[in-house]
């Protein structure tokens, strides 16, 4: 009967009164030792494929991903939580909407996902109150992928310039993953409405 490793890791070895037989031995170390390494897959989808089974990912696995340049841990929940931070993606921006500087982006670390960098009009108009649309304070900015969603609405207040001066605007990231900008009716004025907004923040995904 297979012995079990000192430090209760559920490792087993082979004892001397077992039906000698090398090759269940030893996939009985590797596979129990495996599993408790940092494992490396080539992207998220492979790990997925490969830990599935009598190999589905338990609490306390620890993976990385080379696509994505991340170590996750499952959790005890079942899901994967991001230990480093992943590469900086650039913002899926929305129709009409680009950069203005500091590389708009979006990356995930420890349960929390971050924005960073300023947005503009691609055609050099301005933030107005008046836009035309259901909701004419409101500006769609990007549409964050599911993984960097909000479980619900999160607001904030980001600078902007208005005319020569600095101002300010409010920000909302819904649950369906719009980044929206909210204009106050004085941003029209005699200015013409703002010339960028900023979208620095970091939110929970929990």
């Amino acid at each position: 009967m297979p012995k079990n490793d000192l430090y209760g890791q559920g490792v087993q070895y082979p004892a001397l009164s077992d039906v000698p037989d090398i090759e269940t031995a030893l996939g009985g170390i590797v596979n129990g030792l495996v599993g408790r390494t940092i494992m490396h897959f080539a992207n998220a989808n492979a790990r997925a494929a490969a830990l599935t089974g009598s190999s589905a990912p338990v609490p306390g696995m620890v993976t990385y991903l080379l696509a994505e340049d991340r170590y996750d841990v499952r959790m005890a929940d079942n899901t994967w939580q991001t230990l480093t931070p992943g590469p900086w993606q650039a913002l899926p921006f929305a129709s009409g909407i680009g950069a203005d500087g500091g590389s708009p982006g979006y990356r995930t670390v420890n349960g929390d996902a971050q924005l960073r960098g300023r947005v503009n009009r691609t055609n050099g108009g301005r933030f107005t109150y008046k836009n035309g649309g259901t909701d004419p304070a409101e500006w769609l900015l990007a549409t964050m992928p599911a993984a960097c969603r909000p479980t619900s609405t999160e607001h904030w207040i980001q600078a902007t310039e208005i005319g020569g001066g600095v101002y300010h605007v409010r920000l909302e990231l819904r649950s369906d993953g719009s980044l929206i900008a909210r204009i106050p009716p004085e941003a029209d004025g005699t200015t013409g409405g703002l010339h960028w907004i900023s979208i620095a923040w970091r939110y929970s995904l929990a």
